[in-house]
């Protein structure tokens, strides 16, 4: 059923349609309005479930951590310091192989305190072993948790769906809700893999000595790799039940015949999109590579799709400090050796904070990186706001 209805309101709709038997909440801003919505679903009856108000997102995590391990079908959710707050656990459910699901609320981190979007949060944990996909929009940020349920019960990996605070968050827009039914021939009743029992006593995540923890983390390693396939596959399964391409690995726009192509992810896509119709009216060739799933990296098919281009400009909303672009460098990491250092990859930092990423802004990018090769800047930074001395 179309709906006009928030980010919030339809990610909280899709995932009681998938069914989570327990739920754990902690309220944090541009997050609170899904748990809230959910909690709604369930006070009124539509959802049976277990909903849990914790005293902290650690307690959020513990939560559905201990109740996956029981068997369990669960989700949370959270933002920038309460995704940073639930570290510790994030690396424990990853290397349990515990199929939670878990949206974040793309929001800056502090300091200074800042409430508006980014990507800071999600980047700071890439390397936890949780499967990060991210969504240009409402639509697609419901259609993910659908697909990230069946991802994560068939890899036994944790999954993140990303979708940009406020902008997607606190956003109306229409928004195709599925029947329960349909949901259900989508997504079967999970069947865990190992669980906890009184009964029938067993750990998980237990003590490695140096003679195991090596190889603990190359399975998953190897198993977040080979997770590249299962996404795939549950993109194309959901497109063939629902009738849209919502998710996948990658996906493209006006990239075939582009002179230059910018590789971004997350809302500021569909900014890119109307930028690159309004060069394409100034007789640009302007293309779009969208990173759909930043873990895992799929860098075979982003070669694949750039290694005939020779100008490559990459858009993103985090930084690593005192390095520089962290999709810039995943980017150039797809090119083999020999060929990155003949690769016009140029890399820009946009919107830290909330800042405005504008057509203009985009457009005059375009317009510099067809004179020069940028290696790495800031897009839109007001340097007239920086004193030498803080430096």
């Amino acid at each position: 059923m179309l709906k006009q209805i928030e980010g919030s309101q339809a990610v909280a709709d899709a995932v009681a349609l998938c069914r989570p038997n327990v739920i754990s909440a902690y309220p944090i801003t541009p997050q609170t309005h899904i748990v809230e919505d959910l909690a709604t679903i369930v006070a009124e009856g539509r959802l049976d479930t277990e909903f849990l108000n914790v005293e902290s997102e650690f307690a959020a995590a513990s939560v559905v951590l201990g109740a996956s391990a029981a068997g369990a079908r669960t989700y949370t959710a959270t933002t920038s310091q309460g995704l940073l707050l639930m570290t510790e656990v994030l690396y424990c459910i990853a290397g349990m192989r515990l199929p939670i699901v878990l949206t974040c609320a793309n929001r800056a981190i502090s300091a200074p305190l800042s409430i508006w979007n980014d990507h800071q949060d999600s980047m700071s944990i890439r390397d936890s072993g949780w499967i990060q996909i991210h969504a240009e929009n409402n639509q697609e940020a419901a259609d993910l948790h659908f697909q990230a349920y069946k991802i994560a019960e068939k890899t036994f990996l944790p999954v993140m769906v990303c979708m940009d605070g406020f902008i997607l968050t606190h956003a109306f827009e229409p928004v195709d809700i599925p029947d329960q039914d349909k949901v259900d021939d989508f997504l079967p009743a999970f069947r865990p893999r190992a669980t906890v029992d009184p009964m029938y006593p067993r750990g998980l995540g237990l003590f490695a000595d140096p003679r195991f923890y090596m190889e603990m983390r190359y399975i998953i390693h190897r198993a977040m790799e080979k997770s590249e396939n299962t996404i795939k596959e549950v993109h194309e399964e959901f497109n063939k039940a629902f009738g849209r391409k919502s998710g996948g690995l990658l996906k493209t726009y006006k990239l075939e015949n582009a002179d230059v192509v910018i590789v971004a992810m997350g809302s500021v896509v569909g900014t890119i999109k109307d930028t690159i119709d309004l060069l394409e009216e100034k007789g640009k060739s302007v293309g779009l590579l969208q990173i759909c799933s930043f873990r895992p990296f799929p860098r075979k098919q982003v070669y694949q799709l750039l290694k005939d281009k020779e100008n490559i400009v990459v858009v993103e909303k985090a930084l690593s400090l005192g390095r520089g672009g962290i999709l810039g460098s995943d980017v150039r990491w797809s090119f083999p050796r020999t060929e990155q250092t003949d690769r016009k990859i140029s890399n820009f930092v946009a919107g830290l904070g909330g800042r405005d990423i504008t057509t203009d802004d985009l457009a005059a990018m375009v317009e510099r990186v067809e004179k020069e090769h940028v290696e790495f800047d800031f897009l839109g930074l007001n340097r007239d706001l920086i004193l030498e001395r803080d430096l």
